[in-house]
Formats: structure tokens, C-alpha cells, sequence
């Protein structure tokens, strides 16, 4: 004997207003949108929060370069002053944001300054020296030094200080240093350059 298996009208009807209820039922709903949102709202917000620092970080290393090349400029800094004079000025003028660890003054570890004096202004560098021909190569400190210039001399002073990118998500996209031996971009490199001509003193 066959059995039916046909629902009756009443029990086709109670399902569907339990699909409907269902449908209805919004309680949890912000939940689930919140942890399907969650990753790229917090992705774009760190990603903002990276830019801003590097951005204002960048800033704040123009304006000491601008500082310290002025006093190369107007005869405050010259040859007597020492090397580590003068990296210890720049640090306290960078201090509100970007640090200097306790040896960086005597051993660079993020911090890396070239102040030179050429006898042409067509004879200063242009470009970021690497060590590598790829604009993620590691920075080329072997020529840096410290020559301030006499009166009427041409000079250069350029900084450059490795910003760790603290989040991992976006690392990848705000990073343009690659350490030696890493695979990955991990610092952001930021730069600032002054050429002037000193004063007569």
C-alpha cells in the first residue's frame, strides 16, 4: 500500500510563515555584518592611521633638516663641530615623534645623515643612494659624511630616517625599504634634503 506523502494546505501554509518569521527575524543581524565588515574597515582605518604618522613623521624630519642646514648656512655649525654634535641636534629636533635610541648618536640605526660640500651645485646628488637597483633596496650609507662647508661653499645636508610600520596588514602597501636579507619591504624610508650655498662668514 502507498503511502502519501503530500503535506496538506495547513502545513505548507505554517511553513511558509515560518520562512517569512525567519526572513523577518533581525535580531543578530548586526552581528553578522559587523564581523563580515570588521577585517576592511579596520584594514582601511590602520592603513589611515600608518599614512598620517609616516606623513606628519616626514614633516617633522624637513622641518629639522631645514633647522640644522640653516645653521650650517649662517656660520653656526661649521667644521668645529663634530659629528655627533650635530647628530645629537638633529635628534632632539625630531624628538616629539621620531626617536633616537640611546647609541644612535655614535652607531646609526635609523637615523642616517650626509652633510657634504661640493665645489658645483650641478655635482649634488639627486637621487636615493641603494644598494640595490630595485626602489625597495636598502639604503647605501657607505658614502655618507660629514663636511659642513666653509663660507660661500656649497652644501648639502640630507636625512633619512627608517620608520618601522607597525601593522601587518599594510605593511606591504606603505612600505619602500627593504632591510638586507628580508624578502619583504618592511620600513618605510622617510626623506628630506636641503642645498644651500653658506653664508660669508
Amino acid at each position: 500500500m502507498a503511502t502519501n506523502t503530500k503535506t496538506s494546505p495547513a502545513s505548507r501554509r505554517a511553513s511558509r510563515q515560518l520562512f517569512r518569521r525567519l526572513l523577518g527575524d533581525r535580531r543578530g543581524a548586526t552581528a553578522i555584518e559587523f564581523a563580515i565588515l570588521a577585517l576592511p574597515f579596520f584594514i582601511v582605518v590602520f592603513a589611515s592611521i600608518e599614512t598620517f604618522v609616516a606623513f606628519a613623521g616626514e614633516q617633522l624630519l624637513a622641518n629639522a633638516t631645514d633647522t640644522l642646514a640653516r645653521k650650517i648656512r649662517t656660520g653656526e655649525i661649521t667644521k668645529n663641530v663634530s659629528e655627533a654634535e650635530f647628530r645629537q641636534a638633529f635628534c632632539d629636533e625630531i624628538a616629539i615623534l621620531l626617536t633616537c635610541s640611546a647609541t644612535e648618536v655614535t652607531t646609526p640605526e635609523k637615523l642616517y645623515l650626509d652633510v657634504r660640500q661640493v665645489a658645483d651645485p650641478s655635482q649634488f646628488p639627486a637621487a636615493v643612494p641603494r644598494v640595490g637597483p630595485t626602489d625597495a633596496s636598502d639604503l647605501d650609507t657607505s658614502g655618507f659624511q660629514f663636511a659642513p662647508g666653509a663660507g660661500k661653499e656649497f652644501t648639502m645636508v640630507r636625512a633619512y630616517y627608517r620608520w618601522q610600520v607597525i601593522t601587518d596588514l599594510v605593511r606591504p602597501y606603505v612600505t619602500n625599504l627593504r632591510p638586507a636579507g628580508s624578502s619583504m619591504p618592511r620600513d618605510y624610508l622617510m626623506v628630506a634634503t636641503a642645498t644651500f650655498r653658506n653664508e660669508d662668514y
